[in-house]
């Protein structure tokens, strides 16, 4: 008889025995599997963060490593009432300070064109027809440009065709066609040309191309450009403001650096003073940005004490055998990156006239964080005092402190911690090791699982055998006791 079991035929539990073997062999193994698997995903865990920090530390270095994100010019508008708001302004970074007394007197518009009453020949109303008979075009055009379009007409077309064909056309510059009813049998149905094309000289030109006579009636001047059949009720005309006194104009509603490298766009007329004539003046001053500029600074020293936390409890030591240690503690890698960006942030930019940061204001505190601190601990002044300093006295200075291509703070940081953020940096490889490691480990638990495997199959072929030894003597002495009592 074939045994299914251990221990059927002796009795005996080999099936524990093989059991406790095998978790014997397997237990120390899979431990020390656990452990290292445990400080790898740990590791790999603590450089995602340090990466994820060093990465939002460094967004705000590329904010500060650019000129224009530090010398911008604010623009601020004082007009004479807060109903009436004649213009908005912007400046460049290399704008000078100063104060502009504006008043707009004009705005910027397109020529304005309108058939005849119908008592002078125009139209009764707007389903009277262009056309008699054939075929005709007519063009728009501005001679001062090279926009034009050409509208076709067919035999029959109406006012309203016309408009349509003109309003619907994709090779319209900004020209728009309208139909006014008068209501009146003197005036009849009127058609309108707005342009869009402003600034003097740009008026509105409709050619009549095929010298129809119906289309008189709604054309500039013939094929030729020699004769004159409607002329504009409004011309278009430019913008017409005073700065300090001294008239400007624009063909449009922008007014570029009429004063140096300062821009201003028309929106309405200027408030009109007592006498109804003279307009109002409104005030431009053109200072630094001195709100954005700090506010930049501060979220620099808020990011690098994000990323120093980060750091502290990641390399932290456990107090007590209760206490876990970081993730990364110990790690030399962690403290090259500390040292690295400590050695460039308090270094000496001979570039700028502030020579550091302290003179920015920013130091350590008793907590290595940095500060901008509000009390004088040293006699130098507190840390907002000598940023306001900064930001009043030496306010171009301070791009240079951050920004020098060889020695700017943010410009070296940048280059520094991009070293490690980088697809290819440190952090990077890094993390592909660990990673690495992981894998082998999941390779070493297979090979484990495989061994065990074989060790069982080994171990429940020794003790079957022992199993059916056994077995085949309790039989056998069964068997003698049996002849011997009988």
């Amino acid at each position: 008889m074939s045994i299914q079991s251990l221990g059927v035929g002796s009795g005996l539990d080999l099936e524990s025995l093989v059991g406790q073997l095998l978790e014997a062999e397997r237990k120390p193994k899979t431990d020390a599997l656990n452990s290292r698997e445990e400080n790898v995903e740990a590791e790999i865990s603590g450089i995602g963060k340090l990466k994820s920090k060093l990465e939002d530390f460094q967004e705000t270095l590329d904010k500060l490593r650019s000129d224009s994100n530090l010398k911008g010019r604010e623009p601020s508008i004082n007009n004479p009432s807060e109903g009436v708001e004649p213009f908005t302004a912007d400046a460049s970074n290399s704008a000078l300070e100063g104060d502009y007394n504006i008043a707009v007197s004009q705005l910027a518009s397109g020529s304005r064109i309108e058939t005849a009453n119908a008592v002078d020949g125009g139209f009764a109303s707007s389903s009277d027809s262009v056309l008699s008979a054939g075929a005709a075009s007519l063009t728009f055009k501005i001679d001062a440009t090279s926009e034009s379009f050409t509208i076709n007409l067919t035999a029959g077309n109406s006012l309203e065709d016309l408009r349509n064909a003109i309003n619907a056309s994709n090779d319209n510059f900004g020209v728009t066609a309208s139909i006014i009813d008068t209501g009146t049998v003197n005036g009849g149905a009127k058609l309108v040309f707005t342009s869009d094309t402003t600034g003097a000289g740009n008026d509105l030109v409709i050619v009549n191309d095929n010298d129809v006579a119906e289309l008189d009636l709604v054309s500039t001047t013939n094929s030729t450009e020699a004769s004159t059949y409607l002329t504009p009720v409004t011309s278009a005309q430019n913008a017409k403001a005073t700065i300090d006194g001294i008239d400007v104009e624009s063909k449009n509603n922008e007014f570029e650096n009429v004063i140096e490298n300062v821009s201003f766009k028309a929106t309405e007329l200027s408030e009109l003073a007592a006498d109804g004539i003279t307009f109002k003046t409104s005030k431009l001053s053109i200072g630094f940005d001195k709100e954005a500029v700090e506010e930049t600074i501060r979220e620099f020293v808020e990011n690098f004490n994000a990323l120093q936390a980060e750091i502290k409890l990641l390399t932290k030591y456990g107090e007590s055998d209760l206490e876990d240690d970081g993730s990364l503690a110990g790690d030399s890698l962690v403290r090259g990156i500390q040292t690295g960006i400590n050695n460039i942030l308090f270094s000496s930019v001979d570039s700028s006239a502030l020579g550091g940061l302290f003179q920015l204001g920013i130091e350590y505190n008793d907590n290595n964080e940095l500060e901008i601190s509000s009390n004088d601990r040293i006699g130098l002044g507190s840390g907002d005092d000598r940023l306001k300093d900064a930001l009043d006295d030496n306010f171009d200075e301070i791009a240079a402190l951050f920004t020098d291509e060889n020695q700017g703070i943010a410009v070296r940081l940048y280059d520094y911690v991009e070293e490690y953020t980088s697809y290819s940096g440190l952090l990077k490889s890094r993390e592909d090791t660990a990673k690495d490691q992981r894998e082998k480990i999941f390779d070493e638990r297979l090979t484990l699982e495989l061994r065990l495997a074989n060790t069982e199959q080994i171990l429940r072929d020794k003790y079957l055998n022992l199993d059916q030894t056994v077995a085949r003597l309790n039989s056998t002495g069964s068997a003698l006791l049996a002849t011997l009592g009988s």
